[in-house]
């Protein structure tokens, strides 16, 4: 691995070349104390949990300058085996450490070899938690400092830290995984990360010294003596932002022609080519198979840019839709010299792009191509909000403790801030996504902004220093733009003030497209958010108001001033007061909800009824009272804010402005809740059965038609918009589709529809099983007969299942009778439990080959596990949406046969998703079972069989269930 090949995309010339001579530069340095009786210390364990896991091998090195002058190394006998998995990572066999020292006398020779001198390590919380968890280890040192996290500090512009990457890369040593060798690495590391931290601007190392003195920051030792070799000098954000931003201009494309309409074609016979033998596509790779559907969406995309029209496109698994539209749009957007977008639904497939499919066609293009990736605000640093964090109060109060201390929480804000800071200082554009924060001890709002609070040209970094913005002025030059769907959607509803005016999108995914919108364009008011927002603003003695006060009263007019922000405060304070009113108002809506709802959560569909009882009665006066008090607050924000301006303290106003924003948000979303007058929402209510839960319950308000405002707010202003999945019809038909994005509001020529088969051979690789004797779902016998036939489908399959429930109780039932059954024949199955981390779960689930998984909604879709690894995909319930929920009572209420145009296909394609899950590679083979006896008993049953991807179903009693599945198994081989 070479330094090349860890530095991100985009580095600067000038920060690519110092990093390229750190190695040699460090050599040369002389460090002071900084390289005098430190130790250097490594462990290696039997995994990676502080509760289960023991030390296996201790490691550790005193330096001097340059010179390793004593070493300290001992195996520990960790009292059980090593697992296998660990003896193939570290060497380390369970006879090396069998004659070991017990943990407490290895750490005690530890503790007289380091004689509290310093030490260092890499991830230091984690070799520092196993050495103190032995009695005797607190006695080690009482300075850690992890190399780690500054790393990152002085080398942001890496993509891993990892010390093996970085070692191999600066080419300071080996790691291997034995500690006496990651000791070494870390040893010439060490100094790298010196130098690193020397070459930050001058004036920064002095000003993240000094920041927060009352916090005990483990690196201000370090930044302090380099700062003070460096000498006392000012450091300017705005002047290094605009020095590093002038080495890397963006060139921003007359986009001209595209406004006269006067745009060229996309060849045909170019887009044939490029499918040919030899032609551009198979240049992106090293074996490439011609797939007639690949390249008639390739086609079809083009004739929709050429002609200036829409297109919806379902393209099963294997076509390569990736390709097949970035190739026309690639070589639309470079011909008439305009920028082109993608959205997607998850990273994954925003990663992919940008990291496999993009960089590969840019390779096999003559000319390459330009491309770019656009996040939502609160992926970028905003470089006021990072000043004002080292500045002002740390919002401690915005995070979970656990049991942490307030300054175990401050010194990760600290960190944070620092490499966010040099990460500013090192990058022309990018995002925070890279940097390694801790978002569980930091806020996001410490060191991000939102679209409503930004305040654009108000902001000295505004627009070219500015990291967001910055990029969005790159990205309009670019041919490629990469985004999701959140922030497309967030674009339309701000009225295009966030992405660059792009007119031909490509919305991949777009199965989701609709929910996505749903959430984007609803108005909450929430009990946490209101909370949140009156912590930030404070008052007399606390938050933004207080920070304004104290800096207020050096001004000219400070009498004015401090009257004006005191009747803030004020006002502040009888807002808050109203506000927590609501919240005890809406709690009362319980009695009105009943009993209907979640183990703890109810959801209560806000209609006329609902409005027209006393507890609603007392809510809606208490939410005319929040909205006076409300307006109060955000008119006298706006009267201070401009006393501010002129007494020269413009910045000051802008602090005040972006803390107080939430009043008006907030006093807008209760008035539209509690007045109900506008008939595109639904509303409802979250609530909580517990007390203590009150201040996180919320309203909200929710559009009912999204097709209609994308019909006749965003399409129009489209020239063309590709919408894309494996998923958006129902058997043949995009009805459902083009009314839920809007496409049936257009004229019918200014929009098609194009189905594509997969390129897989689903019928001989999926077997699709419908039981047709099961109790109906809502039959008390259901769930005891599934158990059977889960345990007989597990047992043919020999693990490797995917059960998918829509009913987190009905889920556990089955767990608890099923994984005693299949223990004893031998087979391990999880559950997504309350509380359970579904990313961790998935991970289990990819690494255990055999294991199988009870899971709910977030694994019907998005989840790949290519392979073994998942053979068998079990669907309980056909996942009708439940007639409890507001928006399906809201569309009954208003549309004949709304359960035939909404819940129906919705349903389908929801278990057109979840069978996708099963076949992901042209070799993969599986079996879909369909537990829901409805599928034979009601007519709608052929719709969702009619529209799954492969022919070959048998429908049968659930007692041949198991013989007919080791038969299909059998018949393939597998």
């Amino acid at each position: 691995m070479t330094l090349e090949d860890i530095l991100m995309p985009g580095t600067p010339n000038s920060v690519k070349e110092a990093y390229q001579s750190l190695a040699q530069r460090a050599m040369q340095e002389d460090f002071g104390l900084l390289e005098q009786d430190v130790i250097v210390l490594d462990t290696e364990t039997t995994g990676l949990s502080f509760k289960d896991c023991e030390l296996i091998q201790i490691a550790a090195a005193r330096i001097e300058g340059r010179e390793v002058v004593d070493r300290f190394e001992t195996f520990v006998h960790p009292g059980r085996p090593i697992p296998r998995q660990i003896q193939r990572l570290t060497g380390i066999r369970d006879l090396d450490v069998i004659n070991a020292p017990e943990p407490r006398e290895a750490v005690a020779a530890l503790a007289e070899f380091v004689g509290g001198m310093p030490v260092l390590a890499h991830n230091a919380s984690f070799d520092r938690t196993f050495i103190e968890a032995v009695p005797g280890g607190r006695e080690v040192s009482d300075t850690w400092i992890d190399t780690l996290a500054l790393s990152r500090i002085a080398l942001p512009r890496l993509s891993t830290h990892r010390l093996a990457d970085m070692a191999e890369a600066f080419g300071v040593a080996a790691v291997t995984h034995r500690a006496g060798d990651d000791v070494d690495a870390l040893v010439g590391m060490w100094r790298v990360i010196l130098t690193a931290l020397s070459d930050l601007p001058h004036g920064l190392l002095g000003h993240l010294s000094t920041m927060h003195l009352e916090v005990d920051w483990p690196y201000r030792p370090v930044l302090a003596h380099l700062a003070a070799e460096q000498g006392a000098e000012p450091f300017s954000m705005k002047a290094t932002r605009r020095t590093l931003v002038g080495e890397n201009p963006p060139h921003l494309r007359d986009d001209a022609a595209e406004h006269a309409g006067h745009l060229k074609p996309v060849d045909q016979s170019v887009i044939d080519a490029a499918f040919e033998p030899g032609g551009v596509v198979a240049r992106m790779y090293d074996a490439y198979e011609t797939r007639p559907e690949q390249r008639a969406m390739a086609r079809e995309v083009a004739e929709a840019l050429s002609t200036s029209t829409h297109r919806a496109i379902e393209a099963g698994t294997g076509v390569g839709k990736s390709v097949a539209y970035l190739l026309p749009e690639v070589l639309f957007a470079q011909a008439n010299n305009v920028t082109v977008g993608v959205a997607t639904k998850t990273n994954a497939l925003t990663d992919q792009l940008i990291t496999h499919e993009l960089p590969a066609l840019a390779q096999a293009l003559p000319g390459g191509l330009t491309f770019t990736s656009l996040k939502g605000y609160d992926h970028y640093p905003c470089l006021r909000r990072l000043e004002r964090a080292a500045e002002g109060e740390l919002p401690l109060s915005l995070v979970e403790h656990d049991g942490r201390s307030d300054n175990a929480l401050a010194q990760d804000m600290l960190t944070a801030i620092a490499v966010t800071y040099a990460f500013a200082c090192q990058s022309t554009e990018g995002d925070l996504d890279a940097l390694g924060i801790r978002w569980r001890s930091v806020p996001r709002s410490l060191l991000t902004t939102t679209s409503s609070e930004c305040l654009r040209n108000r902001c000295p970094f505004f627009p070219n220093e500015c990291l967001l913005h910055g990029a969005r002025r790159r990205a309009a030059a670019a041919d490629v733009v990469v985004t999701n769907h959140s922030l497309l959607l967030r674009n339309v509803a701000a009225e295009g003030k966030i992405l660059p005016p792009i007119r031909h999108w490509v919305v991949d995914e777009a199965h989701a497209f609709e929910a996505e919108a749903r959430h984007q364009w609803a108005v909450e008011v929430s009990g946490t958010d209101a909370h949140q927002g009156f912590e930030v603003l404070g008052g007399i003695r606390t938050g933004a108001l207080h920070t304004v006060m104290i800096q207020a009263a050096r001004l000219e007019g400070a009498t004015l001033l401090q009257r004006l922000l005191t009747k803030c405060a004020s006002a502040a304070s009888r807002a808050q007061v109203s506000t927590s009113d609501l919240f005890v108002t809406l709690h009362d809506l319980g009695r009105v909800a009943g009993s209907s709802g979640g183990y703890d959560a109810q959801t209560l569909w806000i209609d006329a009824e609902v409005r027209d009882t006393p507890e609603w009665a007392a809510l809606s006066e208490a939410g005319n009272a929040a909205v006076e008090r409300l307006d109060e607050l955000a008119k006298d924000v706006r009267e201070a804010v401009e006393a501010l301006a002129q007494a020269g303290a413009p910045q000051l106003g802008a602090d005040l402005t972006e803390a107080g924003r939430f009043a008006a948000e907030l006093r807008d979303g209760i008035d539209l809740i509690v007045g109900g007058q506008d008939e595109t929402y639904v509303y409802s209510a979250q609530l909580s059965r517990r007390k203590r839960d009150m201040g996180t319950e919320k309203l909200l308000a929710e559009k009912v038609d999204i097709g209609a405002d994308l019909g006749s707010i965003w399409l129009p202003e489209m020239q063309s918009v590709i919408f894309s999945s494996a998923t958006i019809a129902v058997g043949e038909s995009f009805e459902h589709f083009d009314h839920a994005v809007g496409l049936d509001q257009l004229p019918a020529e200014a929009h098609r529809s194009l189905r594509l088969d997969s390129s897989f051979d689903f019928d001989n690789h999926m077997g699709v099983v419908v039981c047709r004797d099961l109790p109906q779902p809502n039959d008390q016998r259901y769930l005891d007969a599934l158990e059977d036939l889960l345990f007989d489908v597990h047992v043919a399959m020999g693990g490797s299942v995917l059960t998918l429930f829509t009913n987190r109780r009905e889920m556990e039932r089955v767990y608890d009778g099923l994984r005693p059954r299949l223990v004893a024949a031998g087979l391990d199955v999880a559950c997504q439990e309350r509380g359970s981390s579904p990313r961790r779960l998935r991970q289990r689930f990819l690494e255990e080959r055999h294991l199988s998984l009870l899971a709910l909604r977030s694994f019907w879709e998005g989840f790949d596990a290519a392979g073994d690894t998942l053979r068998c995909v079990v669907i309980t319930k056909l996942p009708f949406a439940s007639p409890r929920d507001p928006l399906v009572r809201e569309r009954e209420l208003r549309e004949d046969r709304s359960w035939w145009r909404h819940s129906l296909p919705e349903a389908v394609i929801s278990v057109k998703q979840a069978a996708g899950r099963l076949i992901r590679t042209s070799s993969d083979t599986g079996v879909l079972v369909l537990a829901d006896s409805r599928l034979v008993t009601k007519r709608y049953g052929r719709q969702f069989v009619g529209s799954l991807p492969s022919k070959s179903v048998a429908t049968l009693e659930a007692a041949n269930v198991r013989r007919y599945i080791e038969m299909w198994r059998s018949s393939r081989g597998v």
